[in-house]
């Protein structure tokens, strides 16, 4: 039985959708599908977490055992609040080492996540929307960047949610979070990144 541990905010939680929508439940089921047994997730996230806030809960949460694999999908909050990108890269580098350990140091064995574009939401309406996709892709630069440098995998997602952000049917009722519809994509993607590195 492999085992999942899942590292983010309000996106790997799956604000307003029900647990088994977010993407990391919906990945371990289509791992099972593929007859790759997966446990559920253990699922460490909350709505408007920063870099350093989910630090700190890793902190608290005192994790002693290592997983199969382990997801990282943060950063949105960062450039929400206009923190700087150095902020973030160093912040950055420092979750993504602990997810490595957490990992049982096989960096192959963590997957990033890019960060999802707020600004082409209808929530965004008003808000210079170039601005926060510049910003968004800056981030996921340093974010793609300081993976691959570890020898991390990366999952290109935003466009995705550039593409979709305006269809009802891929956002939830608060005009701002993906729903179940967009979530199964980056599952499905997940679910491929993992597949083929648990075969090896």
């Amino acid at each position: 039985m492999y085992t999942y541990l899942a590292l983010g905010d309000s996106y790997t939680i799956g604000e307003q959708v029900p647990m088994h929508d977010n993407f990391p439940h919906q990945a371990v089921k289509l791992l099972k599908q593929r007859h790759i047994e997966v446990a559920d997730p253990v699922i460490i996230a909350t709505t408007g977490w920063t870099t350093d806030e989910l630090a700190a809960s890793i902190r608290e949460h005192n994790i002693r055992e290592t997983f199969s694999f382990v997801t990282l999908l943060i950063g949105v909050n960062n450039q929400y609040r206009g923190r700087s990108i150095d902020n973030y890269r160093d912040e950055f580098l420092a979750l993504l080492n602990q997810a490595i350990a957490f990992a049982d140091n096989k960096p192959e064995h963590v997957i990033v996540l890019s960060i999802p574009d707020w600004g082409v939401t209808p929530f965004a309406e008003g808000r210079d929307k170039q601005k926060v996709a510049k910003e968004i892709d800056d981030y996921n630069a340093a974010c793609k960047e300081i993976a691959l440098a570890h020898k991390c995998q990366y999952i290109e997602i935003t466009e995705s949610t550039r593409q979709n952000g305006q269809n009802p049917e891929y956002i939830v009722a608060d005009k701002l979070h993906p729903s179940g519809k967009e979530y199964a994509i980056w599952a499905e993607r997940l679910t491929a990144v993992v597949a083929k590195t648990l075969k090896k």
